[in-house]
């Protein structure tokens, strides 16, 4: 009796668990920040300009995934040095929250795993993505961070985050600003 009892739970053991965690999937993923190309966003910034009243606009085609960006109220377009392409912000956020919000992120990590990520633009990011030990994206499209087709952090003018490792758990993340140029009075500057 015993033993056709064991072997009847031995045997519906693997059914149930199946079940479970086929009913159970686990956590959803976090959406994948949109990579934005430069000749989109000139495109994008074109038909704002020519339309900037708009309040629900773009439809756009950026590699994966496809998404619809919307406004909650309208864009402001500011005019750029002449040579560069106007800037397009992809969050009604200012940049300096989209710049703490980072900041934020880089904590996180810090907290998470003893310190901060360090490299490069492009290795940091994918630090912050998920290519670290325990797989944790701490990066938030909602917050305003984005990517550009290099796979480097970029601000709300399209020019990447210079990060400067000042210690283990220290470091400072410059953005160039509106006129794209490092190391100007318009830089904005966080410190971790």
């Amino acid at each position: 009796m015993k033993n056709r009892a064991l072997a009847t739970f031995i045997l519906v053991l693997p059914f149930g668990l199946f079940v479970y965690f086929w009913a159970h999937p686990g956590a959803p993923r976090p959406p994948a920040l949109p990579i934005v190309q430069p000749a989109q966003e000139l495109a994008v910034a074109k038909a704002l300009a020519a339309n900037p009243s708009a309040t629900a606009i773009i439809a756009s085609n950026f590699a994966p995934p496809p998404q619809t960006i919307f406004y909650s109220a309208s864009p402001k377009v500011r005019s750029a040095p002449a040579g560069r392409p106007t800037p397009l912000e992809f969050t009604n956020l200012p940049p300096a929250i989209v710049l703490e919000s980072l900041r934020h992120a880089v904590h996180e990590f810090g907290s998470r795993f003893g310190g901060n990520p360090v490299g490069t633009n492009p290795e940091i990011t994918r630090q912050l993505s998920g290519n670290n030990p325990k797989q944790i994206n701490f990066l938030r499209a909602e917050a305003g961070m984005r990517l550009n087709a290099s796979g480097e952090l970029i601000d709300p003018w399209g020019t990447p985050y210079f990060f400067h490792q000042l210690s283990g758990n220290d470091m400072e993340i410059h953005s160039a600003g509106p006129d794209g140029i490092m190391w100007t009075s318009d830089d904005l500057v966080e410190s971790e």
